[in-house]
C-alpha cells in the first residue's frame, strides 16, 4: 500500500541516516570522525604494485622423491631385502628386488592397513602410484600426491610472502592465493618494487658446510660459486646447520673491520650442532652458502659453543637488512617466479579518479534533467531516491572496508541507470494504470505492485552475472561485481521504501487531482 505508518517512516529515515553518516565520513577528517572506516582505494586508484608470483613445485618434488628413496633404502636395508640400482629417473623411484621378496616389497607399499606405510595416509590415498613389472618396482607422485605438494607449498610461501612484506613496512598489503601454485600481491602506494622484487625472488636457504679439497668425501661434494661470481669452492653436502635452526638475524657493525655485517643467532639444536662442528674444524673453512652461493667462507679459528655468530660479505647496510629480513622469515619452500607485474603511479591513480568523479557527475546530471522533464514531481523523488541510493551504497563499501577500484566505480555508475531504470518501469506502468482508475491512490499502488516482478527478475539475473563474476573473476572483475551486487539491493531498497514512501505522501495529499503523472 501507498499508506505508511509514522513508525515506518522513522525506521526507512533513520536507516537513509545510517549509510549516508557513514558514506559521509570519506570526506571527513579521521581524527574529528566518530567513525574510523573509510573506503580503501585500489591500485588503480591511489597507485601501487601488483606481482603474480608462481610457485615452481618441481624442486620439491625432485626432495619429496629423494627422501622417499631414503626411507625406501631403510626399510630394505631394516628386512634384509637385497636391492639393486635405488635412483631417481625422470621423476619417478626406480629399484629392482629378488623375485622372492617381490610380494614383501609390494605389502610395504600397497598394504592398506599397514601401519609402517608411510605412503597411505589418512584421507586413504596414496601419495604414490606403484608399478611393478617382474622385480622392478617404479614409484611415481599420484595425482594426490601432486596436488598435496602444491597446496602444502602455496600456504607455506604464502607465510613466508606475507612476513617478508610485514617486515619492509608496506602499507595494507594484499596478499591473496590465486589458484593451486599462484600468489597475488598488491602493495598500494609502493610506486618502485624493485626491493620488493628482489626479496620475494629469493628463496633463502641458508646452511653451513665445510669447505673440502677431499672430493671422496663420505657425503658427497659439490662445486659452489661464490656471490661475486668471480671464484668458487668446493664443499661437503653435509649441511651443519640451517635456517630452520635459526632464531633471529640483524644487520650490524663489526668494530673491528668496521664493516656490515649480518649477526646471528641459533637455536639450541643448532648452537649444540654449530659447536661440535667448530670445534673439530678449526682451522678450516666454514661455507656460508645462502640459494646455492657462498656468501662468505670464514676460516674457524675457534671453537663457537655460544650459537652466536656473524656473516660478512662486504655487505652494504641495506643488503645486510635484507639478508637478516630473509633469515628471519625463513626459507621458502620452493622458488618463486613473478610471471606477472603492474606498477600505477599516484598521478596515475589520480587521473583514475578524476575521469571516474566526472563521468559520474555527468551521467548523473544527465539522468536527473530527463527524469525532471520527463516524470516533473515524480521525476524529482526519482533523483532524491537517486541520490539516496548512492550514499547507500558508498556507505555499505564503507561499513564493510571494501576496496574500491576504478571498475568499482563503472559498478557505481552503472546501478544510477539501474535504478533509474527501475522507476522509469514503476512510472510507465502506473500511467497505464491511471488510464483504466480514476482512484490515485489504486492506480499508483496498482503500478507499484504490477512492476515488482519484472524489476526483481531483472535485478536477479543481474545479481547471478554479478555472483559468476565475482567467483571466476580475479582483482578489478571483482571489485566491479561487488558494487555491482550491493548496488542491486541498494536499488531494490531505495525504488520500494525510498521512492514509494514520498510517492505515497504525496499522493495521499494530492489524491483529488485529475492528473497526477
Amino acid at each position: 500500500m501507498l499508506y505508511f505508518s509514522k513508525l515506518r517512516i522513522t525506521l526507512i529515515s533513520l536507516v537513509a541516516l545510517f549509510f549516508i553518516y557513514f558514506a559521509l565520513s570519506n570526506f571527513q577528517d579521521p581524527e574529528n570522525s566518530l567513525i574510523s572506516k573509510r573506503i580503501n582505494l585500489g591500485l588503480d586508484l591511489q597507485g601501487g604494485s601488483y606481482l603474480l608470483l608462481e610457485i615452481d613445485n618441481e624442486p620439491v618434488e625432485i626432495q619429496k622423491l629423494q627422501n622417499t628413496t631414503t626411507v625406501i633404502r631403510n626399510f630394505l636395508k631394516s628386512k634384509k631385502i637385497n636391492f639393486n640400482d635405488l635412483r631417481i629417473q625422470n621423476k619417478t623411484i626406480v629399484f629392482t628386488v629378488p623375485i622372492m621378496d617381490v610380494d614383501s616389497v609390494e605389502a610395504f607399499f600397497l598394504d592398506k592397513e599397514s601401519e609402517i606405510n608411510p605412503y597411505y595416509n589418512q584421507y586413504k590415498s596414496h601419495q604414490f602410484e606403484v608399478i611393478i613389472d617382474d622385480s622392478k618396482f617404479t614409484l611415481s607422485l599420484s595425482k594426490y600426491g601432486l596436488i598435496e605438494i602444491k597446496t602444502s607449498s602455496q600456504d607455506q610461501a604464502l607465510e613466508i610472502v606475507r612476513r617478508r612484506v610485514d617486515e619492509v613496512g608496506t602499507n595494507e598489503p594484499n596478499i591473496i592465493k590465486r589458484g593451486n601454485n599462484r600468489i597475488l600481491v598488491e602493495l598500494p602506494g609502493l610506486d618502485d618494487p624493485m626491493r620488493i622484487k628482489s626479496l620475494l625472488g629469493k628463496t633463502a636457504n641458508l646452511t653451513f658446510r665445510f669447505v673440502t679439497q677431499n672430493k671422496s668425501d663420505t657425503f658427497g661434494t659439490e662445486m659452489l660459486q661464490f656471490e661475486d661470481g668471480m671464484s668458487e669452492a668446493m664443499v661437503s653436502k653435509r649441511i651443519i646447520v640451517n635456517g630452520e635452526n635459526l632464531l633471529d638475524a640483524q644487520p650490524q657493525m663489526n668494530n673491528q673491520t668496521n664493516e656490515t655485517v649480518v649477526s646471528f643467532t641459533l637455536d639450541r639444536v643448532g648452537a649444540k650442532r654449530f659447536g661440535k662442528a667448530t670445534s673439530t674444524g678449526v682451522g678450516k673453512q666454514l661455507a656460508i652458502v645462502l640459494d646455492g652461493k657462498i656468501v662468505s667462507a670464514p676460516v674457524i679459528r675457534d671453537t663457537i659453543a655460544s650459537g652466536n655468530g656473524q656473516i660478512s660479505g662486504g655487505f652494504t647496510f641495506q643488503s645486510a637488512t635484507d639478508l637478516a629480513l630473509l633469515l628471519r622469515s625463513g626459507a621458502l619452500p620452493a622458488p618463486l617466479n613473478i610471471i606477472e607485474e603492474r606498477t600505477v603511479g599516484p598521478d596515475l591513480g589520480q587521473d583514475s579518479i578524476n575521469a571516474g568523479v566526472i563521468a559520474l557527475i555527468i551521467g548523473f546530471l544527465l539522468v536527473i534533467i530527463f527524469m525532471f522533464f520527463k516524470y516533473k514531481i515524480f521525476g524529482l523523488i526519482a533523483n532524491v531516491t537517486l541520490l539516496v541510493n548512492l550514499f547507500f551504497l558508498v556507505g555499505i563499501l564503507t561499513l564493510f572496508g571494501a576496496t574500491l577500484t576504478l571498475p568499482g566505480i563503472a559498478g557505481i555508475i552503472l546501478t544510477v541507470g539501474m535504478a533509474v531504470d527501475a522507476n522509469v518501469l514503476i512510472f510507465e506502468r502506473i500511467k497505464e494504470e491511471c488510464k483504466k482508475e480514476k482512484n490515485n491512490i489504486i492506480a499508483f499502488d496498482t503500478g507499484y505492485v504490477k512492476s515488482k516482478t519484472a524489476i526483481i527478475d531483472a535485478n536477479i539475473t543481474t545479481l547471478i552475472a554479478a555472483i559468476i563474476l565475482f567467483i571466476m573473476g580475479s582483482g578489478p572483475v571483482k571489485g566491479f561485481s561487488v558494487t555491482l551486487a550491493v548496488g542491486i539491493f541498494t536499488t531494490l531498497f531505495s525504488v520500494y521504501f525510498i521512492a514509494r514512501m514520498l510517492t505515497g505522501l504525496y499522493v495521499v495529499r494530492n489524491k483529488e487531482k485529475d492528473k497526477l503523472i
